[in-house]
């Protein structure tokens, strides 16, 4: 009754407004699982390829109608009648199916939404949670969000540097203390920056978008928030960066463009200013510090920091096991970020979180900035036990859809559940007030 009789493809809307691709999977049964998928704006070059027409007069050559008819016409049939419990044949099937190495035939885009869909139906059919379906029995770890809260860099019309700058609720004993707390933050950081007469609008992850001088501005704000809910910084509440430094690197150097100065620096300088940082506030995770290749500049920051803050690779590793690899052997990050759509394949995903865990690494469950309402990532983050999810402020509809399954999937594993706060972030005890 698992066998695939069914797989439809779909053309839906984005949280930024852009064409992006939904697939329903249907068993013999009659049960079905739906999936959609998200995309990035700051993106890595290594990334999995996304399948767009690029057709100006349709979405402004966005549209994914080539996408959806490899879907339609080729993908499904070559897996009616499979047994959709056989996940990573069929995500082999349609590898095999593409043939390029980074999915530019059929679409990562299409291939993922596929994949995402079947494991879903999967579920259904056996009457039992997602995260259940794929973690087993063992799944249990409610993850300790990190909440974007003030953008920057691509995710914002204003001059920070700095994409995302984060807080995270690793004193709290329970996801849902955590949840509150950061809402509670949040709530406060909008009242801290409209008693400053700045707008209060937010950028594509939820978090607020004001014109500041510097990323240091943002932090200060970030921490008279914290205060002003009732929180100790760097004992309730700390604080996480993605300076996402890929977009402002070029020709071997780092462009910053604080208070309309620029600021050109090099690696070892960079690691100079996050020390800086770190001894000023209470920071415990810099994501994509350097540009994509920038492994060195990677390395130098770990040997540095390495034992005091979790350096995140994203750009740098794309969720691809090579790449991780890679970063393994030069010892350049202590975390990896999990993004469904870099590498385009749920038994993809699952390899390089394993290879991640296997190698002492925390494994970060991340969304994109073009999220849709579905909440995959809140049950892959519990499947795979990684402690730790980002998924934007605890505002805009599809970044709260995730807040919200966590908060189920705490209730339905009960006394069985666990959250682990500060302690997922390895290595870092030295950091802890």
């Amino acid at each position: 009754m698992s066998e695939i009789v069914e797989v439809r493809g779909r053309q839906i809307l984005d949280s930024r407004g852009n064409p992006t691709i939904s697939v329903r999977v249907t068993l013999e049964s009659g049960v079905y699982g739906i999936a959609s998928v998200p995309s990035g704006a700051s993106t890595s070059e290594y990334e999995a390829y996304e399948k767009r027409d690029k057709d100006s007069s349709n979405y402004f050559g966005k549209s994914v109608s080539s996408a959806i008819e490899n879907i339609n016409d080729i993908i499904a049939k070559s897996l009616t009648g499979i047994e959709s419990y056989s996940q990573r044949l069929i995500d082999d099937i349609m590898l095999n199916l593409d043939g390029t190495p980074n999915k530019s035939n059929l679409g990562a885009n299409a291939i993922l939404g596929v994949s995402l869909a079947v494991a879903v139906s999967s579920a259904q059919e056996l009457g039992i949670s997602l995260y259940r379906y794929i973690g087993g029995v063992n799944a249990h770890i409610l993850p300790t969000p990190m909440m974007n809260v003030i953008n920057g860099g691509k995710h914002a019309n204003n001059i920070l540097d700095f994409q995302e700058f984060m807080i995270v609720p690793a004193g709290a004993k329970s996801f849902e203390e955590a949840l509150r707390m950061g809402a509670e933050v949040y709530q406060k950081l909008k009242k801290v920056i409209d008693d400053r007469k700045m707008p209060t609008s937010v950028g594509d992850e939820g978090g607020f978008a004001p014109h500041l001088q510097n990323n240091a501005e943002a932090i200060l704000l970030i921490l008279e928030a914290i205060e002003k809910a009732h929180y100790q910084p760097g004992k309730d509440i700390f604080i996480a960066l993605d300076p996402a430094a890929n977009e402002f690197y070029a020709n071997g150097k780092y462009t910053l463009k604080e208070a309309g100065k620029e600021t050109v620096l090099d690696s070892e300088e960079m690691v100079a200013m996050y020390v800086r940082y770190i001894e000023k506030f209470p920071i415990i995770s810099v994501e994509d510090g350097f540009a994509q290749d920038d492994f060195n500049g990677f390395s130098l920051l770990m040997k540095e920091l390495g034992d005091k803050v979790q350096i995140v690779g994203d750009d740098l590793t794309v969720t691809n096991q090579m790449r991780i690899t890679k970063a393994i052997d030069a010892h350049a990050i202590n975390s990896v970020l999990i993004k469904l759509n870099q590498i385009g394949s749920l038994s993809q995903t699952l390899d390089a979180v394993q290879l991640t865990q296997k190698n002492n690494m925390t494994a970060l469950i991340s969304h994109r900035s073009g999220e849709t309402e579905d909440t995959f990532i809140a049950d892959l983050a519990v499947a795979v036990n990684s402690g730790l999810i980002k998924t934007g402020a605890p505002a805009r509809s599809e970044r709260v859809a995730k807040y919200n399954r966590l908060l189920q999937i705490e209730e339905e594993l009960g006394p069985n559940s666990s959250f682990l706060g500060i302690k997922a972030f390895k290595g870092i005890g030295s950091r802890i007030s």
